[in-house]
């Protein structure tokens, strides 16, 4: 594996600055190309998937963590608060109190439910400065967030379909993980006191955490309890990889929440007219936007797969004569939403610029015999090649096949 934050400095995907500060790097042209095409593939799984796309603000008010529970629990990672006209704002370190609170601004029946609400959403974590490095552990983060508010027996599907929906996308994106984690309390954990760790009663951790390894068996994979690691408000399936130094982490995680909609008093109506308390599921597809750019660096070490890539197409003209049909295939190729770079005749040789331009997934030939037949000669990053076609063709094929929406729908089946 590649060490990511070497590699991805030199190409040219993000780096940082001091001015900015540790812990925040910034996206450059081709890093923002790649994290668009995996923001758009989530964005599309997601829908298929029957998910609302929400967006809620950054900053909330401390009353907020207070009633979430994250002010008494995890304040230590938060940064502190803004004295704003007589109220304190804080950055948000988790997106699930604004959804909760969009759950409650509305009466909801049973026959809503599940009702999943999805975000690619800022948080903000108070990292220290020795933790912090490259794109794997960051003081602001974009994160693919959900949570599925349903009836407590819908619990085990909607969290055995977040899972699935992980795995597919690890199989899409081309990495493997390590391992399956069930995160639970610690053995000696005691609850809902200001000295622990955990809010909540012991019966609905018991029932959370009966609900959780249901789904990871009925899953098929095998998993390793990991007591002491649960969130603070209930226990979670963390899905762990490994970086280019052997360290694990969590990248996606499965969690099941009865905290969250008690303390904001969420409520349904069920099919006998009575109020009824939902449950919350959260889950990240590919965790921060961030981790994610990390491990796919490290795994594919810049050649990305066709969908991500940076620069989907290099079109090559051999002489100056072709440098007119050339700009033309660019324009098309853009016209497809392909992301297409030039590499002009007087930048060196053929050899020369297709040894330089080795990472993009298509390298299209333009030759005085490809000119006269309008024409694209097609070289794939692994040294296949195509026979010559005409363009429209050619530019078609290359679209269907480094789409990332079309990469979610041929997923296809039930998610």
């Amino acid at each position: 594996m590649y060490d990511h934050r070497k590699l991805g400095r030199e190409l040219g995907l993000f780096d940082s600055d001091p001015l900015i500060g540790a812990g925040l790097p910034y996206w450059l042209p081709a890093g923002a190309a790649v994290r668009h095409a995996l923001e758009s593939y989530v964005a599309e799984v997601e829908r298929r998937a029957g998910y609302q796309q929400v967006y809620s603000p950054v900053l909330g008010k401390r009353e907020l963590y207070e009633i979430s529970g994250h002010w008494a629990k995890y304040h230590e990672d938060m940064y502190p608060p803004m004295d704003m006209g007589g109220e304190q704002l804080v950055l948000r370190p988790s997106i699930c109190p604004h959804h909760a609170l969009m759950f409650r601004s509305r009466s909801h029946s049973y026959r809503e439910l599940p009702l999943r609400y999805s975000e690619l959403g800022g948080q903000y974590r108070a990292e220290l400065s020795g933790a912090i490095g490259g794109l794997s552990r960051v003081r602001a983060m974009q994160l693919n967030d959900a949570h599925i508010f349903c009836r407590l027996d819908q619990v085990a599907e909607e969290a055995s379909g977040a899972l699935r929906l992980i795995k597919q996308a690890y199989a899409d994106m081309g990495i493997s993980l390590s391992r399956y984690v069930l995160a639970l309390p610690s053995d000696d954990a005691e609850f809902n006191s200001p000295a622990s760790k955990y809010v909540g009663d012991a019966a609905s951790w018991a029932q959370a955490v009966e609900l959780l390894r249901e789904v990871l068996e009925n899953a098929g994979v095998e998993y390793e309890d990991a007591p002491g690691d649960a969130a603070f408000y209930g226990p979670k399936i963390d899905i762990q990889l490994e970086d280019s130094a052997g360290r694990e982490f969590s990248l996606s995680t499965v969690q099941i929440d009865f905290h969250q909609p008690e303390r904001f008093g969420l409520e349904y109506i069920g099919a006998d007219g009575n109020k009824h308390r939902p449950v919350m599921v959260h889950r990240a597809i590919v965790g921060s936007i961030e981790r994610a750019v990390a491990q796919l660096i490290e795994v594919h070490g810049g050649a990305f797969p066709a969908w991500l890539a940076p620069v989907q197409v290099v079109v090559l003209p051999i002489s100056d004569d072709e440098e007119k049909l050339a700009a033309e295939v660019a324009r098309r190729a853009s016209d497809r939403r392909l992301r297409v770079e030039i590499a002009h005749a007087d930048e060196g040789s053929l050899g020369a610029r297709i040894r330089e331009n080795r990472l993009a997934p298509y390298q299209a030939v333009i030759g005085s015999r490809e000119a006269e037949a309008r024409q694209l000669a097609v070289r794939e990053r692994d040294g296949r090649r195509w026979d010559a076609a005409p363009i429209g063709e050619v530019l078609d094929r290359i679209r269907a096949a480094a789409d990332p929406q079309a990469i979610a729908i041929a997923d296809g089946g039930e998610l």
